[in-house]
């Protein structure tokens, strides 16, 4: 069964950070671009990250440009996104996704991912 499993959310106040972690299981993450992807209550869902294949292209929504950065290890299989200095903007389900292209594409497109977890809930308030 191919799956993605995320986790690492949590609650925290504006100005703090947390690291989202995405594990991959039935497959090998390091053919896949990945994205992450969050839905804020009573909003579409939205690209915030992606990362290459082999990582060494990356690119994220104007929203969190400087805050946010994406990472994997494709050895361990495993995908993060490091999130700073968060603000009540950020609190969402996150979401990561896997697509069959070692790039990840112009734009966030959600029918080019395949694969999708089931999601982790970030929550920043003050």
């Amino acid at each position: 069964q191919l799956r993605l499993v995320e986790s690492g959310g949590g609650l925290v106040q504006p100005g703090e950070s947390l690291r989202l972690s995405c594990a991959a299981s039935g497959f090998a993450l390091h053919w896949d671009a990945i994205g992450w992807f969050r839905q804020a209550p009573g909003k579409e869902r939205e690209g915030v990250s992606c990362s290459s294949s082999g990582g060494g292209t990356t690119k994220y929504a104007d929203s969190v440009k400087g805050r946010f950065t994406i990472s994997r290890d494709n050895a361990e299989n495993m995908v993060y996104l490091q999130m700073n200095n968060l603000n009540t903007e950020d609190t969402a389900v996150y979401y990561c996704a896997a697509r069959s292209d070692a790039n990840c594409g112009v734009d966030f497109f959600e029918s080019n991912y395949d694969i999708w977890g089931q999601g982790t809930q970030v929550t920043v308030f003050s």
